[in-house]
């Protein structure tokens, strides 16, 4: 393969022999180096070997700075301009591939803290936490944090602001908007307003219901996209938790 495995591709080619045309490429993929990766992606777009081009392309992406400067690529520029443009628009849609990745890594994270937020938000308001609880009980004194308890401290905070803030009535403030928002998405995810302790829950979801046909898509994506999030956090809890958690599921 090391000898000839470049004039065995293209011969397996040039008399389809499928499958030495298979190993001559899986060969000569475990053979790349930056410099023979362009002579190499040159000969795989000419025997139309597609495993082996990609594997070319994404050396070539990977390395492009130490490519650059050997004397193939030298003479791909001056030979082989449609290469070399293949070769730009390949690490172009790669950056492009790369920053959707990104932003929905970003996203995902997004929704799994709002997931989070949902559960402490129920989990304060029905058994309360260490400063804020339901409205029949006082929260107690003694009761250690919970296991969520930055997420919970910064709603804990929130609803104090919220229940006391003078500018509420008259349109409210950055914060009491925000905890507006999560008071609405509660209610968007709830399926028990009946017995559920969150305020405003009952109050929200008619409200909600008579919207519906003229509400916001994305407000609908989000809805779906953080129900979504919590399925996917509770897969990825600790056996003994999810067995907990089972019931309530089902219940679901």
């Amino acid at each position: 393969m090391d000898k000839y495995g470049i004039h065995l591709l293209t011969l397996s080619h040039v008399f389809s022999i499928r499958q030495l045309k298979l190993r001559c490429s899986r060969g000569l993929a475990t053979r790349l180096t930056t410099d023979n990766v362009v002579d190499v992606l040159q000969l795989a777009r000419l025997c139309d070997a597609p495993d082996l081009y990609l594997k070319c392309m994404k050396l070539v992406s990977k390395h492009l700075k130490t490519v650059e400067k050997t004397e193939a690529w030298k003479f791909l520029q001056d030979h082989d301009s449609w290469l070399e443009l293949e070769i730009l628009q390949f690490l172009d849609e790669a950056e492009l591939r790369q920053k959707h990745r990104s932003r929905e890594r970003e996203a995902q994270t997004l929704y799994l803290q709002l997931s989070e937020a949902m559960e402490c938000l129920e989990h304060i308001c029905t058994d309360g936490c260490t400063s804020v609880g339901p409205n029949d009980k006082e929260p107690s004194k003694s009761k250690g944090p919970c296991q969520k308890f930055s997420t919970c401290q910064g709603l804990q905070f929130l609803i104090r602001h919220f229940a006391t803030c003078s500018r509420r009535v008259r349109g409210g403030c950055t914060r009491c908007l925000r905890m507006s928002q999560l008071f609405r998405l509660h209610s968007s995810i709830c399926d028990q307003p009946d017995t559920c302790k969150v305020p405003l829950c009952r109050k929200i979801q008619p409200k909600t219901q008579l919207e519906k046909k003229g509400d916001d898509a994305r407000w609908k994506l989000l809805v779906r996209k953080v129900l979504a999030a919590k399925v996917i956090s509770s897969l990825r809890l600790p056996n003994p938790i999810r067995k907990d958690l089972e019931p309530t599921r089902l219940q679901e």
